[in-house]
């Protein structure tokens, strides 16, 4: 796996905080920092999301896919999956994720109770590595609500 990250504001007057990322498999994401009044040069546009968002998006997306892909190779009738997630990091740098929750709603027809849970487990336990990886730093919880429809 590769990404090549690029500093968008190396011209101009305004140099900015902007990043475009190019993943190894042809996709674009961008990304900027919080414009900062005290010291705009060290600031972003607010253009994008920050870095450390992309990294809790990308975490969600993880294990949303485990959920959904675990669920559907049981023959369960999933129609939607969700999570989010929600933070804390830490005060000084570097500011790690220290806590991080995440919430699913799944929905279908018939699912038991048992198999989310299931599913969850196993992407937390075993198959999300983003998830895996920042279980180093952030205690991680989850919840879940399953919709009937």
């Amino acid at each position: 796996m590769e990404c090549t990250v690029s500093w968008t504001g190396a011209t101009g007057a305004r140099s900015g905080m902007g990043f475009i990322a190019e993943t190894g498999s042809g996709h674009v994401l961008a990304m900027d920092g919080a414009p900062d009044a005290a010291k705009p040069e060290n600031g972003g546009q607010n253009l994008a999301p920050r870095p450390m968002e992309t990294v809790l998006a990308g975490t969600g997306g993880c294990t949303a896919y485990d959920v959904v892909l675990i669920l559907k190779r049981g023959r369960h009738d999933v129609r939607g999956c969700s999570v989010k997630l929600t933070s804390e990091r830490a005060e000084t740098d570097p500011k790690v994720f220290t806590k991080i929750h995440m919430h699913f709603t799944v929905s279908g027809r018939g699912i038991p109770v048992a198999a989310v849970e299931r599913a969850i487990a196993m992407s937390h336990d075993k198959y999300c590595s983003a998830s895996v990886m920042l279980a180093k730093t952030a205690e991680i919880t989850t919840s879940f609500d399953l919709l009937e429809v």
